[in-house]
């Protein structure tokens, strides 16, 4: 196994190999929005973001900022050994259908009990989404959810040949 090497953060940026296992839940000041086919599907300066090793952060947002008349749950499920257990949502805003693009947890685990309720929104199946005024990117493969903004660095875990760091 090769394992990444750490990309030294410059000033005002973060690392994620210096975020802890477990992860840690902290709140977020900043702006954080959702966008699909023009229309803003969350929009938030009241959510938190978890912070795991080798992951960008995956932000959370309140549901009284999500609007929900665009989100369907739908049947899927999955298990954090971490969270809990999280619930789906597919988001359909004009022509377009993001499925299983929001997840949450209704029931976390007490560590994550201030994020019950709340969504996080995979940025590679919305239009657009921010932390700030900076527009994300998503964390390389399809199956987490971390934001990427220039004030963090990796390597990230996620793509191809990272699944055993």
């Amino acid at each position: 196994m090769v394992y990444p090497q750490r990309v030294e953060p410059k000033q005002g940026q973060e690392s994620v190999w210096d975020y802890p296992r477990p992860p840690r839940l902290e709140p977020v000041a900043k702006r954080l929005r959702a966008i699909l086919c023009g229309e803003t599907i969350a929009d938030t300066t009241h959510g938190y973001r978890v912070l795991e090793t080798s992951h960008p952060p995956v932000y959370y947002l309140p549901p009284e900022d999500v609007r929900m008349e665009f989100l369907i749950r739908t049947p899927r499920s999955s298990f954090c050994e971490f969270k809990g257990v999280a619930t789906y949502w597919t988001v359909k805003a004009g022509f377009k259908t993001a499925e299983d693009a929001a997840w949450g947890y209704e029931n976390p685990t007490p560590e994550f009990m201030p994020m019950k309720g709340y969504l996080a929104f995979y940025a590679n199946r919305m239009d657009e989404c921010y932390v700030g005024d900076q527009k994300v990117t998503p964390q390389p493969g399809g199956f987490y959810g971390g934001w990427i903004t220039s004030d963090i660095v990796g390597p990230f875990k996620g793509g191809a040949g990272t699944w055993g760091w």
